[in-house]
C-alpha cells in the first residue's frame, strides 16, 4: 500500500511538471510572453524570479516537536523550484544557497544579525531588475497540531495578489485537496515582504507542528510535488491568467 501511495505521489508530481511545461509552451505560442500580461504588475521582460529560502544558519525558523528546523526544508524546496523554473526558461536568483545566515556575522547579538540578514535579502530583491519574489517558509501552530496544508500570502506591490492567488490555486489542486485554503495579504510585520519593491508571494508549505505533515515535508517526492505546484502557479501568473 505504501509503495502504491509513493507511486501515486510521483505521478502527481510528474503531472505538475507537465502542467508547468504546458503553460510555458502556451505562453510561447501566445506571443512569447514571459511576464504578467496585466499592466498593474509593472513588470517588463525579462523577469528574474528571486527565490528566498526563509531563515538559515543560527536562525532555524519554526521547529517541529522532534527538533526539525524549517530552514533546511525551505532551502531544499527553493532549489527544486529553481530547477523547474530554469527548465522552463526563467532566470532565477537565490537569496541564499546554503543553510547559513547572510547577515553581518560580526554583529554582537543574534537579534542584530537576524536584522542584518533580513536587510540583505531586501537588498538582493531590490537590486534585481524586474524581479518577482517567491519566499519559501514553513508554518507552525502548536496549539492545533492537526492543522496542515500549504498557504500563500501576498505583499502590497502591484501583481502580488494575483501571484499569490494563482500559486494558492495550484497548491489547492495538487497539495490541499479536501483542505483548500485562501491566499491573504501579509501583515506589515514581515520585514522582507514589506520592504521588497517586487511583487511577492510568501509560501507557507506546511505545518511543522503537525507530525504527519512534518514527515512529508522532509521527503523528496513531496518536496518535488510542492515545487511543481508552486512553479505551475507562477507560470499561470506570467501567462496572464485571470484570478477568479
Amino acid at each position: 500500500m505504501w509503495k502504491t501511495f509513493r507511486k501515486l505521489t510521483l505521478i502527481k508530481c510528474v503531472l505538475c511538471v507537465c502542467l508547468a511545461a504546458g503553460l510555458t509552451l502556451y505562453c510561447w505560442l501566445s506571443g512569447g510572453r514571459r511576464f504578467p500580461a496585466f499592466s498593474a504588475s509593472g513588470i517588463s521582460e525579462p523577469v528574474t524570479v528571486v527565490l528566498d529560502p526563509g531563515h538559515g544558519g543560527e536562525d532555524g525558523g519554526a521547529v517541529s516537536p522532534v527538533g526539525i528546523e524549517e530552514s533546511g526544508i525551505n532551502l531544499s524546496i527553493a532549489f527544486r523550484v529553481q530547477d523547474l523554473l530554469r527548465l522552463t526558461g526563467y532566470r532565477t536568483v537565490m537569496t541564499r544557497t546554503e543553510d547559513v545566515s547572510i547577515g553581518d556575522k560580526s554583529l554582537g547579538s543574534v537579534r542584530a544579525r537576524k536584522s542584518s540578514d533580513l536587510r540583505k535579502r531586501v537588498e538582493i530583491v531590490n537590486a534585481t531588475e524586474n524581479a518577482v519574489l517567491l519566499s519559501i517558509h514553513q508554518n507552525s501552530l502548536p496549539s492545533s497540531p492537526v492543522t496542515h496544508g500549504a498557504q500563500v500570502f501576498w505583499n502590497r506591490r502591484p501583481g502580488g495578489e494575483a501571484l499569490a492567488k494563482l500559486i494558492q490555486a495550484s497548491l489547492n489542486t495538487q497539495i490541499n485537496a479536501g483542505n483548500e485554503k485562501r491566499a491573504y495579504p501579509i501583515n506589515d510585520g514581515v520585514y522582507l515582504m514589506k520592504h521588497a519593491d517586487a511583487a511577492g508571494a510568501l509560501v507557507e508549505c506546511g505545518f511543522l507542528s503537525n507530525a504527519w505533515e512534518t514527515v512529508r515535508l522532509t521527503e523528496t517526492p513531496y518536496q518535488k510535488e510542492l515545487a511543481a505546484a508552486i512553479t505551475a502557479g507562477y507560470l499561470r501568473y506570467v501567462s496572464g491568467e485571470e484570478v477568479t
